[in-house]
């Protein structure tokens, strides 16, 4: 009889009652992350991203599983003493997984991956774009002072703001090094609104601008060579050093992807980075971040606060790009304007975002097509996140 006491109170059902290992607010979370992962297959809202953050927050909400243990990364620091001390702790699986994040490994390997599927011809062939990107991180500095004015940490509203630049690894990488606390809010916030620009972006475009200037049809973008393509990545990377060295990890991680791809000497390495290892690396970034989203730390208001600065982070992005694309044709002579939509691309969520510059672009113009022009400021706002994120890191870290 003691035996089958014992047996009881290790099951999960038991746990839920006794007040250690959980209560009501794990029922909660369970009930999130099934509503996640409806999103995920249901309605390919990020699915390769949002269904391991949905299981990965299943899991570490059962009770008794003990498969994540926040107290070994409390206060923002691996206590690597509880790792070699099994009498304290014993690691569970997404524990070991988590260091990858903590670590700053996930993140930089998923840029390697996006930097070979990356084609960065149209920002070369228009270097404008350049400035339709750095445009959209003003999303980023509006929302980190929304967020110190309701009360955040400057170090997490530099992670709160991040989410406007709608790159959920450099999200990722940032509050897990400033403001790990807010890592599950923050990265199911940041990937369930890159999974909205089909959503959220199109209202916010068409609000400020007119039919006429939806209509612009830009003229075809010029060739670029292949001895550019070679020198980019390179140069990119040595500038953002000397500038912002805090930036290189995520930044030299994406051109060094891109050089592989561009080289054309290593094709065996690009499709590998491409596919294997992002493939890999996904499903463990995914899974140990939603570890992160306990009930004790995602059910609060600082998570309501944060899933509505994300949404403000996001419509100013988007609103800043629109708004410079306007400004810059009152310089452009006629010939040379250029179509405002192009300019809510710089947000980056690659392709996606371009996409949508396409699709409201051909709403009003059935032969005009924005997809390739949009993908320069597209790509820039991949690079334009990245180095806002150095920026903060070097500023708050």
């Amino acid at each position: 009889m003691d035996g089958i006491i014992n047996f009881l109170k290790q099951t999960g059902v038991y746990k839920f009652f006794d007040g250690t290992s959980g209560d009501w607010r794990n029922l909660v979370m369970i009930g999130i992350a099934c509503f996640l992962i409806f999103l995920a297959i249901k309605k390919k809202f990020e699915p390769l991203l949002l269904l391991p953050i949905a299981i990965g927050m299943l899991l570490t909400n059962l009770p008794g599983a003990e498969i994540f243990h926040e107290a070994l990364f409390e206060g923002g620091h691996v206590h690597w003493e509880f790792f070699s001390s099994p009498d304290t702790f014993t690691a569970g699986l997404l524990d070991i997984l988590y260091l990858g994040v903590k670590l700053g490994i996930y993140p930089c390997l998923i840029f390697i991956g996006v930097g070979a599927m990356t084609d960065f011809g149209p920002l070369l062939a228009n270097p404008k774009s350049l400035i339709l990107g750095a445009a959209a991180q003003i999303g980023i500095f509006a929302t980190y002072a929304g967020a110190i004015a309701l009360g955040f940490l400057p170090n997490e509203a530099a992670s709160i703001g991040i989410i406007g630049g709608a790159d959920g690894p450099t999200a990722i990488f940032v509050t897990a090094m400033l403001a790990p606390s807010l890592l599950g809010p923050i990265a199911v916030a940041a990937y369930s609104y890159m999974a909205l620009v089909p959503v959220i972006q199109p209202p916010i475009m068409k609000a400020l601008t007119t039919k006429k200037e939806r209509a612009i049809v830009m003229t075809a973008l010029r060739p670029v060579t292949k001895t550019q393509k070679i020198l980019f990545p390179i140069v990119v990377t040595v500038f953002v050093a000397l500038i912002v060295p805090s930036a290189v990890p995520l930044v030299g991680s994406l051109m060094f992807g891109n050089l592989l791809k561009e080289c054309g000497v290593t094709e065996r390495l690009s499709k590998t980075v491409q596919n294997e290892l992002m493939n890999i690396v996904t499903v463990f970034l995914g899974i140990s971040v939603g570890a992160t989203a306990t009930a004790k730390t995602f059910l609060s208001w600082n998570t309501i606060k944060i899933i509505l600065l994300g949404v403000v982070a996001f419509g100013i992005a988007t609103a800043s790009g629109v708004l410079i694309a306007k400004l810059m044709n009152l310089f452009l002579p006629e010939g040379k304007k250029i179509n405002p939509l192009i300019g809510s691309a710089g947000v980056s969520a690659v392709p996606m975002a371009a996409r949508v510059s396409q699709k409201v672009g051909q709403e009003e113009n059935p032969g005009n097509f924005l997809l390739m022009h949009a993908m320069g400021p597209n790509v820039a706002g991949v690079i334009g996140s990245a180095i806002a994120a150095g920026v903060l890191i070097a500023l708050l870290g």
